[in-house]
């Protein structure tokens, strides 16, 4: 359309979104992914055939024509149709006569009516697919790799959730649909790729709110000889350019409040900020945990057929902290050791993980840290995470064990949720609204 000039004979195909007859003469409008064309019908032009646009065809019925093209006095791009077929026909009427669909559950059940009606949803999407785009080449350019990698996993592993569990026939043995794939990804350094990404759908078997869906998007990116530091350079660098290339500006609004992802980033010490509120240090026992958090207000609720375990409540206190993230991305760093069993620690600081997530918004969006590589210490974090690990049914992977005691070169390991990114980057509140067909309840007939 872009090259469009008077004179032309043009073919055009699309969905008919607006008819207005007046006389022997009659207007539509024909829409595709790339816009609309007005078309103008008349009986001098069509003869005989013209009754028949009136006759036959209905809003939402798909159109082709054929014609020569002109500009109107208002300026509109229009084809005079000589020739037109029906294609498809719409038997269903379209939805609230193209004013858009407003009724929020019925956007995500028929996100087919959504993109049909509402033109601000369709460019959601459309900035999603540029997002994705963005990433494949950023990686490409700098030399990554992309692969694919195992959705349905023996074991599940790389992550703690618990998985849904499949099983094959042929080979007679229970498969996982995977909840992350770092474990392949790292066999992969070992194997000699040294640069790697995978833009993967991972499964989790847990709840739903408006930051989680079951089923979700993750990139996940592996630099060998890369550590925590060059994540963090290679998370700004990234998310700047994309907001640049998607939005124009590092500085929008978020949830109604002011974003500024100009750099550099903060940083901020969750060891810290956890001795400084409850007093709590990562080689404290649980019982001077507990004591601590009661200290402050701070009632712990055991969920039902569950005991006071360290990893319960390293995990309950890490639901506690919510970095000041609104207005800035920040960078939570200094875990404790305890919550990342397969990143090194850091230097001199055994209790603190070489970790950090990234914050925006409020949200987390990604999650990095200088990979361990060391498989004695490997061995030992697994173990020692085993009762933890049971509760998402999974068990030590042995063979990626194996690999690592054939060497695995040092490096950085990278997450980023894109489902979460896609909406800092279009300003939606719910992940439902950047993914094309959520998971929902079924419908009460």
């Amino acid at each position: 359309m872009d090259r469009f000039q008077d004179g032309q004979t043009l073919r055009a195909a699309g969905r008919l979104t607006a008819l207005r007859g007046q006389g022997k003469i009659a207007f539509g409008d024909l829409r595709d992914q790339t816009g609309k064309i007005q078309l103008f019908f008349s009986e001098e032009d069509l003869k005989e055939k013209y009754a028949l646009v009136s006759d036959v065809l209905d809003l939402g019925d798909i159109v082709g024509v054929r014609g020569a093209s002109f500009t109107t006095k208002r300026g509109e791009r229009t084809i005079r149709v000589s020739e037109w077929s029906l294609l498809s026909k719409a038997i269903r009427p379209p939805p609230e006569k193209w004013h858009g669909l407003q009724n929020q559950e019925l956007r995500y059940r028929k996100r087919y009516l959504d993109l049909l009606a509402n033109p601000d949803s369709k460019e959601i999407f459309l900035k999603r697919t540029k997002l994705v785009s963005g990433i494949r080449r950023f990686l490409d350019g700098r030399g990554f790799l992309e692969v694919e990698t195992p959705m349905m996993q023996p074991i599940p592993g790389g992550a703690a959730g618990k998985p849904f569990k499949t099983h094959h026939n042929a080979l007679g043995m229970d498969l996982y649909l995977r909840i992350a794939p770092e474990l392949y990804l790292k066999r992969l350094l070992v194997g000699g790729f040294d640069r790697v990404y995978e833009l993967n759908r991972n499964f989790r078997n847990e709840g739903i709110s408006t930051r989680h869906n079951p089923e979700f998007t993750m990139l996940e990116v592996y630099q060998a000889y890369g550590n925590c530091a060059s994540m963090m350079e290679l998370t700004e660098e990234m998310i700047t350019t994309l907001a640049q290339e998607l939005r124009g500006s590092l500085q929008f609004e978020f949830a109604g409040k002011p974003l500024d992802l100009t750099r550099p980033w903060s940083k901020f010490s969750f060891a810290q900020e956890m001795e400084k509120k409850y007093g709590i240090r990562p080689g404290d026992s649980v019982d001077e945990w507990a004591k601590k958090l009661s200290a402050n207000g701070i009632k712990l609720e055991i969920p039902v057929g569950k005991k006071l375990s360290r990893s319960w409540l390293l995990n309950f206190i890490a639901e506690l902290f919510e970095p000041e993230s609104d207005k800035h991305p920040t960078f939570v760093v200094d875990y404790f050791a305890e919550f990342s069993p397969l990143a090194k620690s850091q230097p001199g600081k055994p209790e603190l993980a070489d970790r950090f997530e990234l914050f925006i918004g409020g949200m987390e969006v990604a999650n990095a840290y200088t990979e361990l590589n060391d498989p004695i210490e490997q061995r030992k974090r697994l173990e020692a995470y085993a009762d933890q690990a049971k509760e998402y049914s999974q068990t030590i992977d042995e063979d990626f064990l194996e690999a690592l005691e054939h060497g695995m070169p040092p490096a950085g390991g990278l997450g980023i949720g894109i489902d979460r990114l896609s909406m800092l980057l279009t300003g939606q509140d719910s992940i439902r609204d950047v993914v094309l067909f959520p998971t929902l309840r079924p419908e009460d007939k």
